[in-house]
């Protein structure tokens, strides 16, 4: 006992060391939200008078007080990123429409053959477009080749992609290949730097539009921040400096001409810096300088470019200086993809304070070692995006491929610049053509539903376990998901984690498995009970023989959580991070937390008379005898039937793929008043033949957009129209909140700033298919972990065997139910983001149950090492049997509050997670159980697994 109070006393500081750092970080999310509702109050006061509009006013008041300490001596700001962020499904986010430069991407391929008429084609091309405002620029630009250079052989300049002799159709056709592979590239290069930014689940999708890309970005505040990660190019470049007194003659001509030192604050030439400049007057004088190089009235080998930071402020103008860089042949002398790793460090000692510290690629550090030992004592310009970050002196020849940027950087400054080097270089160059604000995808009164089910599931399920346990055991119990909720989120706090629908499914699976804990070792300690122990033995003695079963499980999920946070994205990322938080506060408050109230009140009368049962539970599973195994038979047959049921249905009627998969058209909509997302999308599920949309706001309350893929296979012309008028039509009904009165079809669809349509397109897949292949690889290797470790803690390979074939029917079966009843049932049943949550879900689940049994298997195999292998697994089963029917009801109570009360928008996904909980627990009894029996047979009936 006194091993049980020492660790008693550790889990003790442990839990009030947990409960301090919990509520420091808690208490963050608390202001947030106390002054976002300020905001909301000040907004709605402020633009019902007609004095701005409500975004405006909200923006206003959080500007007002972004840098106020609210709380502990922090700011606002702080007090904002401190907190838990909510995904788009939840909260919203930030919405930006990306276009990437073809003219960039058509020159990167055509390399070193992009001669003066090429040029001449780009510039005429862009001209067009600008004025037609086409969207295929690749078939604008063949046309132009055409008439710049009559029959033209673009195989002559993209011989690797255009064949010679190609028709128009082909040669374009095959460009525009090379176009969405490049814009494809750039895609996974910007969810790169979104990550390491830390955006959780952010949806990334190619727009039809050439080069265009759409991101959504949830729980994002810092607009201006994140705007400029996404538009830098990663263009790194390093240039020699160019002394401006060996050109000095030619500026004072130019000067003469054009006025050009009349642009500058100061001109006093220094080394290689020509002047210093405001913000301003910087591209008149870029245009002074560009043009005079093309005319040569300047030299060839100079290249201007500006430093990237104010260097002074003078009477509140900041002033730029204008670098002067030597190139050979119109080239820097290092550039390329030449950064192999990048990070931001702290050096006060020599003054440098914040820098970031870049790691070459084998190559380029030795072209650099070179290119520092040829240039001692002269500057050396870091340029990135055109943009000079520092000019350092070289002191001697740098080997080893390191090399520093320096320039008075803040920490976030530094952490974006090394993210956006670590990710690599886009295509060509980005601008933002749009970027909004937008609404929760789930709608308010989707989210209030679901806190709502949760809410009420939790007192059920607390009322359970009370029920079933008797009241003593039931409020420990209850306490420990009481803590176990409360460490989960004030952990999530402290990672400044992202909260989403998929995270919220990690979050309900750690629950369980903590209820399981408690439900283990109440069962344990009353079969110690019966075996005539007292209270205090017994309760030992139930979280001793426990402990293995709960660890292993436990350890098993949480291996699988931390192969999908390494290897998913998305909503994989999601769902890992949060279950393997959960799990590890389940753990400690199941196993070391519950047996803390134990230990210090185990010798009180009250706790003395305990039982844990109750007449509802006390004969319940007590002196269960059934054969299972003897029934192996029928369930192989149920299962096989079941399965080729599945089959055909999969490849008669195939599965209902979300927008997630499959793409879509997006419409923003505008209307004159707020609308209600959730009812809106229940409405126009009808219109779209049972196919149910998405629908958020945008900016506003009034404006919303409406994403749906009905139709999107179809290639016909007319198919935007037939949408369109649909649209109309439903929009046209009286009575309605999002009634458009007599509002007539052509303003409707006319793109109308004031009402109707504002915007249409055609957007690709959010689940790219590298982001599918990322999703397989990773559920692929977490199986293989679950494989390895429980081979390695049994040492009987049919244990691994029986538990992935229970794994895989578990999750076969939920895509096949899936199949059969998708348009059968009166809510959505689309393969989406939160499907692949549910199925990872019910896979942590369904191994976590398996494990239980098995764990029981092993330790029969120890006490009874020469009994039938098949009597011990029965006699396992049987024994763990009131432990699984347990945990799966109190499961299944959970589930089934959020499926009745937490509304529509949440009810395919917690559909799935029941029905996954059911044939989780058919597969563990009469799958895992009987395909371990069979594979270990092959070796005779005895006993092999070790204890």
């Amino acid at each position: 006992m006194q091993k049980g109070k020492l660790g008693s006393i550790v889990a003790g500081v442990l839990a009030l060391f947990l409960v301090i750092i919990c509520l420091f970080y808690l208490s963050f999310s608390l202001v947030n939200s106390r002054f976002e509702k300020k905001a909301e109050q000040y907004a709605t006061e402020t633009s019902a008078a007609g004095v701005v509009e409500y975004k405006d006013a909200y923006k206003h008041y959080i500007d007002s007080v972004s840098n106020e300490k609210v709380w502990l001596g922090y700011t606002y700001r702080q007090v904002e990123k401190l907190s838990i962020g909510l995904g788009l499904d939840l909260k919203g986010g930030m919405n930006v429409t990306l276009q990437l430069s073809v003219p960039d991407i058509l020159k990167s391929m055509a390399g070193d053959k992009a001669d003066v008429r090429f040029n001449e084609v780009i510039a005429r091309t862009d001209s067009v477009v600008a004025i037609t405002k086409s969207n295929d620029y690749v078939a604008e630009f063949y046309d132009q080749s055409q008439q710049v250079t009559p029959k033209l052989d673009l195989s002559a300049i993209y011989s690797e992609y255009v064949k010679p002799g190609d028709s128009r159709s082909a040669a374009i056709g095959a460009l525009q290949a090379q176009v969405k592979s490049a814009v494809s590239a750039s895609a996974n290069v910007l969810r790169q730097r979104i990550d390491q930014f830390g955006v959780v689940s952010p949806n990334i999708q190619e727009l039809e539009n050439d080069g265009q890309i759409l991101l959504e970005l949830p729980g994002v505040t810092d607009h201006e921040r994140m705007e400029e990660l996404l538009k830098a190019s990663a263009n790194l470049e390093f240039y020699i400096e160019r002394d401006v007194k060996d050109y000095l003659p030619n500026l004072n001509a130019l000067n003469q001409k054009t006025g050009l030192y009349e642009h500058f604050a100061s001109t006093a030439p220094s080394g290689a810096v020509l002047g210093v400049a405001a913000k301003h007057e910087m591209a008149a004088i870029d245009s002074i300088l560009n043009e005079a190089v093309e005319t040569h009235q300047l030299p060839d080998n100079v290249h201007f470019a500006w430093g990237v930071k104010p260097l002074a402020n003078d009477g509140g103008v900041e002033l730029y200086e204008l670098y002067s860089l030597k190139t050979d042949g119109g080239e820097p002398v290092l550039a390329g993809d030449v950064v192999k790793d990048a990070s931001m460090e702290y050096d006060n000692d020599h003054g440098q304070g914040i820098y970031v510290n870049m790691t070459m690629t084998g190559e380029a550090g030795s072209q650099w070692a070179s290119i520092t030992g040829q240039n001692v004592h002269k500057r050396v310009a870091i340029v990135l995006d055109d943009r000079v970050y520092s000019a350092p002196t070289v002191q001697g020849q740098i080997t080893g491929g390191r090399s520093q940027i320096t320039g008075q950087f803040t920490p976030e400054e530094a952490q974006d610049l090394a993210n956006v080097l670590k990710s690599g270089k886009m295509t060509g160059g980005v601008k933002i053509v749009s970027s909004t604000k937008i609404g929760p995808s789930l709608g308010q009164q989707a989210i209030e539903d679901g806190m709502l089910s949760f809410v009420f599931a939790l007192v059920l399920l607390m009322i359970f376990m009370c029920a079933f346990y008797g009241l003593i055991p039931g409020l420990i119990a209850n306490l420990g998901l009481v803590f176990n909720i409360f460490f989960t989120f004030g952990i999530l706090a402290s990672f400044q984690a992202v909260l989403t629908l998929s995270g919220i499914a990690g979050v309900v699976l750690a629950l369980g498995m903590a209820v399981d804990a408690n439900v283990l070792i109440f069962e344990r300690a009353k079969e110690e009970l019966r075996a005539g122990k007292n209270i205090r033995t017994a309760i030992d003695d139930g979280y001793a023989n426990a402990f293995s079963a709960i660890f292993d499980s436990n350890l098993t999920s949480v291996i699988t959580g931390v192969i999908l946070l390494l290897f998913g994205t998305g909503p994989i990322k999601g769902f890992a991070t949060t279950l393997i938080i959960g799990i590890i506060c389940s753990f400690f408050t199941a196993v070391y937390l519950t047996r803390l109230v134990f230990v210090a009140f185990g010798r009180t009368k009250a706790f003395s008379s305990i039982k844990f049962s109750t007449p509802l539970s006390r004969k319940m599973f007590a002196n269960t005898h059934v054969d299972f195994l003897g029934k192996r038979k029928v369930a192989f047959s149920v299962v096989i039937a079941l399965i080729l049921v599945f089959v055909g249905f999969l490849f008669t009627k195939s599965l209902n793929p979300g927008i997630d998969f499959s793409g879509g058209r997006n419409y923003v909509v505008q209307f004159d008043k707020a609308q209600v997302p959730s009812q809106m999308a229940e409405d126009l599920a009808p219109v779209f033949d049972g196919n149910k949309p998405t629908v958020i706001t945008i900016d506003e309350p009034s404006k919303v957009r409406i994403s749906t893929n009905y139709l999107i296979d179809d290639e016909t012309q007319n198919v935007d129209s037939i949408i369109m008028v649909k649209l109309y039509e439903a929009f046209s009904v009286e009575g309605k909140p999002y009634s458009i009165g007599n509002m007539e079809y052509k303003d409707f669809s006319a793109s109308n700033e004031n009402m109707g349509i504002i915007s249409a397109q055609k957007v690709g897949p959010t689940v790219a298919n590298d982001m599918r292949a990322d999703a397989y690889v990773a559920v692929a290797l977490s199986l293989v972990a679950m494989f390895l470790y429980i081979l390695f803690r049994f040492r009987n390979i049919a244990f691994s065997v029986g538990a992935l074939a229970a794994v895989a029917f578990t999750a076969f079966s939920i895509i096949g139910f899936y199949s059969i009843f998708w348009g059968v049932f009166p809510f959505a049943m689309e393969i989406d983001q939160s499907f692949i949550a549910a199925i990872l879900t019910v896979i942590g689940y369904q191994i976590n149950d398996t494990v239980v049994v098995f764990d029981r298997v092993r330790e029969n195999v120890g006490l009874y090492p020469k009994q039938n292998f098949g009597v011990t697994i029965n006699q396992s089963i049987n024994s763990t049997l009131g432990r699984t029917v347990m945990t799966s009801a109190s499961t299944l109570l959970v589930l089934l509050c959020i499926f009745v009360l937490g509304g529509d928008a949440i009810r395919s996904f917690t559909f799935a997670m029941i029905f996954g909980v059911v044939i989780g627990t058919f597969a563990t009894i009469f799958v895992a159980a009987p395909v371990a029996y069979l594979t270990d047979a092959r070796k005779g009936k005895s006993n092999k697994a070790k204890a």
